[in-house]
């Protein structure tokens, strides 16, 4: 179905046009609200006058940390955390550097889908901690108390951003706060199991998480990763429909319900290969093609093509043709790492009053990104260089993510350049 040409304005809720403040120019969302240099506000460090500020830099400089850690606890088995290495490495990928990145995503959107304000400065700087102290627990002391304060933090956020959502009537924006409350249960129920206060495999409850981040990428990403692309290139040639996304959003998660409740294993492999077969046809639909000289949208498409590759991997896994894992990473490190980089640099930019665009370094963490994608995927698949597939992503992986911590401290710790 051709798109009309009307471009819905991506810093809307899904199936939701409602009142904000108007967007900048080339930004992902609205713009901050406009203070006085005298207001409370204006005194406040610019840090923690957006979430995406500590988040952003929190998560990417944990990521770029985490990988060497696990390879190291791997190879050498030197340093170990207070739970099994696979465990806290799989956990803390997405519980820890994934949902650090989307709450400050999440918080910042949701700001200017609603129009009313999200923690800033002190209750802010309370969920950071939060998220600092889940990290360090589950780490160095990992038991009961670790795993209570490392389930509190995404009930808060789900609690909050409901309650945001109801007082602006932004109902369509509810299946977001599903996603948050089904990716809570995973974390605590992984720490249930882990506790053995029920019986539960662990590593099932984190991989169930990864699919629940990968439903909110599908749930974003489908209406944004589009809309760039009309934006940026005018006149650009798309096809793209409503009802295949919606059937692509339901299949994938069936596939992944069905897979975390470990269906007959020809269910779990024909939803998984239909709805990634949907979102192939999807994301050509939206012409990737025509990005090919701007980096900051191709990252976009390239890491988004991942979760249809990632749900056929899925489904040839449990036809016993390939193994779990290479679905696994093309999910994790491909579209989620991916989609990450592409969105932490895109937003930080728009949202401190820069220019939206990517320079070298951006590429370069886009190249990188993709690189670790591709060599852990094949890691999987190619046993025998198993091990130099593996060192050769964790190093891009690391690199990519600490070149954006780098790169984006200043701007991150800045207050919003004016024009």
């Amino acid at each position: 179905m051709n798109t009309p040409s009307h471009t819905p304005n991506p810093s809307q809720p899904i199936g939701l046009q409602v009142s904000a403040p108007a967007a900048r120019p080339g930004t992902f969302f609205a713009g901050a609200p406009s203070v006085s240099a005298a207001s409370p506000r204006a005194r406040r460090s610019a840090f923690l006058r957006d979430a995406f500020r500590p988040f952003y830099l929190g998560g990417s400089l944990f990521a770029a940390l985490a990988i060497p850690l696990w390879l190291g606890m791997w190879y050498h088995q030197s340093f170990t955390p207070s739970l099994p290495a696979l465990y806290w490495h799989t956990h803390e990928m997405v519980f820890g550097f994934a949902v650090a990145i989307i709450i400050g995503f999440l918080f910042t959107a949701a700001r200017n889908w609603t129009g009313l304000t999200l923690p800033d400065g002190v209750p802010l700087a309370t969920l950071v901690t939060l998220w600092l102290a889940g990290r360090v627990g589950v780490f160095f002391f990992y038991g009961a108390p670790a795993a209570i304060v490392d389930s509190l933090l995404l009930p808060i956020v789900a609690g909050v951003l409901a309650f945001k959502f109801i007082r602006a009537r932004s109902f369509a924006s509810f299946p977001l706060v599903g996603v948050l409350i089904a990716l809570s249960i995973a974390n605590i129920a992984f720490h249930a199991g882990m506790m053995q206060w029920i019986e539960l495999a662990p590593l099932g409850a984190i991989e169930f998480g990864l699919m629940m981040v990968v439903l909110i990428e599908m749930i974003i990403g489908g209406r944004i990763v589009p809309a760039f692309t009309a934006s940026a290139i005018p006149g650009v040639r798309q096809r793209r429909s409503a009802w295949l996304n919606r059937a692509a959003i339901i299949l994938a998660a069936a596939a992944f319900v069905s897979d975390a409740s470990r269906a007959p294993p020809r269910l779990i492999a024909s939803f998984s290969i239909v709805a990634g077969a949907l979102g192939v046809v999807q994301a050509l639909g939206w012409n990737p093609l025509a990005t090919r000289s701007k980096s900051i949208l191709w990252i976009l498409h390239a890491a988004y093509a991942f979760i249809p590759i990632g749900l056929i991997l899925l489904g040839v896994s449990w036809l016993n043709f390939l193994p779990r894992s290479a679905a696994i990473h093309a999910l994790a490190v491909g579209s989620m790492g991916g989609l990450i980089m592409g969105m932490i640099t895109r937003t930080a930019l728009g949202h401190s009053g820069r220019p939206v665009r990517a320079g070298r370094a951006e590429t370069i963490c886009y190249a990188l990104v993709l690189l670790a994608a591709l060599l852990r995927v094949s890691a999987s698949l190619v046993p025998p260089a198993s091990m130099a597939f593996m060192l050769g992503a964790g190093t891009a992986w690391s690199a990519a993510f600490l070149l954006y911590a780098i790169t984006y401290a200043p701007i991150l710790c800045r207050a919003r350049a004016t024009t």
